[in-house]
């Protein structure tokens, strides 16, 4: 009897990250796929794979091509696979996959479904089936929507990555402390500059870069500086999927959760930046940048930085309001700089301090070396004795060891002071050479542009912290590792400078 030619077929393996974290592996499912064809004598001609891949859409996958082609191409009439839900969960491609497989007198095998689609029976139950599948993902996906709100009204973690700026720790949001200072950075350089390109050209030229590694870019800029988790207010379940290439839109803000978490920036900061943002898409664009004397150097003595805003000539601290006017703090300052350059007893009272303390630094570095000496000479001593046979083996290490610690320790200590008088006499030498040519400063302040007057300002300025009623100015320049810091302390009511 003539054995009829065997049916070429071939099995669809698509098993989810999920099922595979289940441990149902893809070469389970093929050798299931093979048993059925050996048991039918049918011949297995090709195997696709679409490992790790969702069901949700499959139509349009290279390897899903592949195989129609191969069914368009008779090289297989049939395709098993181990149930509905691995070829497809949609239902309209089921039923395409259902429609392609009829026109060319192919047929699908559902192993666990028992499904042929070769008859009217199979057919109508394989559209039931189908329509099931789509159902069941559709209700497992409104339940995972159900319970976004509720996880994140509880303040627990949705999934994804945190912000930039914090982390997840013990399933709370928290700030980072590296990102944290490079975000509250961004604030400052937009607020001060009003520019995303530009505050995104200064953070990657420092050398700063976003969590992937890649450079930031204005549209990073304004996403961060959009988002409230800055200021402690986080949002969760306001966004939601088209379904389209993954893109996004906004819910309702009414369905939006919003939770407290600890604040990296004070909240004024975040609504003036956010203020000048809507100001550019409102088609204003920002004016000419303008350079505060003191920006970034005025400090509040609650130890924020203070900010002169856009619609006020002061400089304000946004978490005390502590303030004071622009216009003041510069005066406050040009006449700081006529006491140190103008006046003989502040240059003698600086340049006799600096002296008494390098020549105390050389006394002390006699000191240690005489010391130094005497300690080497008692171990050569001691080196003689063993070496006639004085002392034995024993006698020299309990006497040496001692004596090769203290050495170690004077050795460490002169050169740490050695260090510190290089460093002072350094100091010493640039501050003569400010001060002779910083003599006529005070009388040509009010000459100066605004741009020279702001580089005196960064190259003598180390910081200005303002209290509630007084003034206290450190120059940069003094040698403040050497114990010779200056501090001016004014008092706003007086305008006599006071000592430090």
């Amino acid at each position: 009897m003539h054995k009829p030619p065997e049916k070429p077929v071939g099995i669809w393996v698509r098993v989810s990250h999920e099922d595979q974290v289940r441990g149902e592996s893809p070469e389970h499912h093929e050798r299931r796929g093979r048993f059925y064809a050996e048991s039918k004598g049918w011949q297995v001609k090709e195997v696709y794979h679409l490992e790790a891949v969702s069901g949700k859409s499959v139509m349009g996958l290279p390897e899903t091509k592949r195989m129609l082609d191969d069914i368009r191409s008779g090289r297989i009439t049939g395709l098993i696979f181990s149930k509905l839900a691995r070829l497809a969960r949609n239902t309209r491609e089921l039923l395409d996959f259902a429609d392609i497989f009829r026109e060319h007198d192919a047929d699908l095998v559902s192993l666990q479904e028992s499904i042929d689609t070769s008859t009217p029976a199979g057919r109508l139950f394989y559209t039931m089936i189908a329509a099931m599948a789509q159902w069941e993902r559709e209700e497992i996906a409104d339940r995972v929507a159900a319970s976004v709100p509720i996880r994140a009204k509880l303040g627990k973690p949705l999934g994804g990555q945190a912000p930039f700026g914090y982390r997840w720790e013990d399933r709370s949001l928290v700030p980072d402390p590296k990102e944290a200072a490079v975000r509250r950075r961004m604030y400052e350089l937009f607020l001060e500059h009003r520019r995303k390109k530009t505050v995104a050209r200064l953070l990657n030229d420092a050398g700063h870069r976003t969590r992937n590694g890649s450079k930031f870019s204005d549209t990073t800029v304004e996403r961060l500086l959009r988002d409230p988790t800055a200021k402690g207010l986080r949002r969760a379940n306001y966004t939601k999927s088209l379904g389209d290439k993954k893109h996004w839109m906004l819910k309702p803000e009414s369905e939006w959760v919003l939770t407290e978490v600890e604040p990296i920036i004070p909240e004024e900061l975040w609504a003036q930046c956010n203020a000048l943002l809507d100001e550019r898409r409102n088609g204003r664009r920002p004016g000419k940048r303008a350079t505060h004397l003191f920006a970034g150097i005025a400090f509040c003595t609650c130890g924020r930085k203070m900010y002169v805003p856009s619609n006020s000539p002061k400089y304000i601290c946004a978490s005390c309001r502590n303030k004071i006017p622009a216009t003041d703090l510069e005066a406050v300052f040009h006449e700081q700089l006529r006491e140190l350059f103008l006046s003989p007893t502040e240059i003698a009272s600086y340049l006799e301090l600096a002296d008494q303390t390098m020549q105390g630094k050389r006394d002390l570095l006699q000191s240690l070396s005489t010391e130094r000496k005497k300690v080497s000479h008692e171990m050569e001593k001691i080196m003689r004795l063993y070496l006639d046979d004085k002392i034995s083996a024993d006698g020299f290490e309990r006497q040496n060891r001692p004596l090769e610690e203290r050495l170690k320790q004077l050795d460490d200590e002169l050169l740490a002071l050695q260090g510190e008088l290089d460093f002072m006499r350094i100091q010493i030498l640039s501050s003569d050479q400010i001060l002779a040519e910083a003599k006529d400063l005070h009388s040509r302040w009010s000459d100066l542009g605004r741009e020279e007057k702001r580089k005196v300002v960064e190259n003598i300025t180390e910081k200005i912290i303002v209290g509630r009623d007084e003034i206290s100015i450190d120059l940069c320049y003094l040698p403040a590792a050497s114990e010779l810091v200056t501090q001016k302390q004014h008092n706003l009511t007086d305008s006599m400078p006071r000592p430090a």
